[in-house]
């Protein structure tokens, strides 16, 4: 059965029965004082911000049994999957795979990549580790998605303009329809996250669909 979810630039048809949501990038080192965000001299608040309604909507997804997946970007412990030209990228003092705030920086299985204690998967929800900015570049998700069925996802998370846009980018293109809530992703600068926004939702829905939480928890539960 579908769902009008009202959105930009248009309501979005949700179909649960097809949808999965998507959470970016929750991880320690990108949204907890003293990671590698906040290192690199980012507001981390312009980030946690977003906990609260990823926590409600996450609650709610589980609720009525909706298929969730979890992100991280990181990369292998002898990061040979890094490209030079990432690791060297902002030529700070601190690059990836150093040693940082909370563990090595954006390597798998350390403290700092790993997801935020409010919104832990549970058994089940699959984590997808990532090494570059999209989620579909070099993981295994769209066979995942496949598998389950899903056609709609529900993206979630940060950053806005980096991580959240490449993959509704990457998703659209795969044939994906995208709904961004716009108060569960976040970016460190205030002007980015609005044009963020502006780019999924421009020319008609080009890339996707921007709603607010509150449109889906109306919908939800479906029990």
């Amino acid at each position: 059965m579908h769902h009008s979810i009202e959105a930009k630039p248009y309501p979005f048809e949700f179909d649960p029965g097809c949808c999965a949501l998507l959470i970016i990038d929750m991880q320690r080192d990108f949204l907890e004082p003293g990671g590698f965000g906040e290192m690199l001299g980012n507001d981390v608040s312009q980030l946690r911000r977003t906990i609260e309604p990823n926590r409600e909507l996450l609650a709610a997804w589980r609720a009525n049994q909706l298929p969730v997946i979890h992100t991280r970007e990181g990369h292998r412990a002898d990061l040979s999957d890094l490209p030079p030209s990432k690791k060297m990228r902002g030529k700070g003092n601190k690059t990836i795979g150093d040693d940082g705030p909370m563990g090595r920086i954006l390597v798998r299985g350390e403290p700092g990549q790993d997801i935020i204690p409010e919104l832990y998967p549970v058994p089940g929800e699959p984590v997808i580790d990532k090494p570059g900015k999209g989620a579909f570049f070099a993981t295994d998700l769209g066979a995942i998605l496949s598998h389950m069925g899903i056609t709609q996802l529900v993206v979630t998370g940060v950053t806005t303009e980096v991580c959240v846009n490449t993959t509704v980018r990457e998703a659209n293109d795969r044939g994906f329809n995208c709904l961004v809530p716009e108060d569960c992703v976040g970016s460190y600068f205030p002007e980015f996250q609005r044009m963020g926004l502006e780019m999924i939702k421009a020319q008609g829905g080009i890339f996707g669909w921007v709603t607010h939480s509150s449109a889906i928890l109306s919908k939800l539960p479906l029990l």
